[in-house]
């Protein structure tokens, strides 16, 4: 797959995604959430931004969006109350798994479209 092909899959699911009902994310919310989900825990603030390369503020702020949402939630470390741990929730794994099936089927598209153009 070129760039060119890999930024159509994107578009793609990014439009079937925005059709739907479910929440608008932006591209960080996005990040961190799919940090989260496909990384190995524990996930804290402080982990997330440095893997990130962004801010700590930049982290909470995402978060807090998630967390209104439902698709990921902050906990106290009980071992090391200066830590935040974030955690997954049923609702963030049905909402990545819907995504990754737009992501597929965008994919399945532009698999199509390729055949019947070549």
């Amino acid at each position: 797959m070129d760039s060119r092909e890999a930024l159509d899959l994107w578009r793609r699911a990014l439009t079937d995604a925005v059709r739907q009902e479910g929440p608008d994310l932006s591209a960080r919310q996005m990040a961190i959430l799919l940090t989260v989900y496909l990384s190995d825990p524990p996930h804290t603030v402080r982990g997330l931004a440095a893997h990130l390369n962004i801010s700590k503020p930049a982290v909470t702020r995402a978060l807090d969006r998630l967390g209104r949402l439902g698709l990921a939630r902050r906990k106290i470390d009980q071992t090391d109350r200066r830590n935040v741990l974030v955690q997954r929730t049923v609702k963030g794994s049905v909402f990545l798994s819907e995504f990754a099936d737009l992501v597929c089927g965008a994919e399945q598209a532009l698999a199509t479209l390729s055949e019947t153009a070549g």
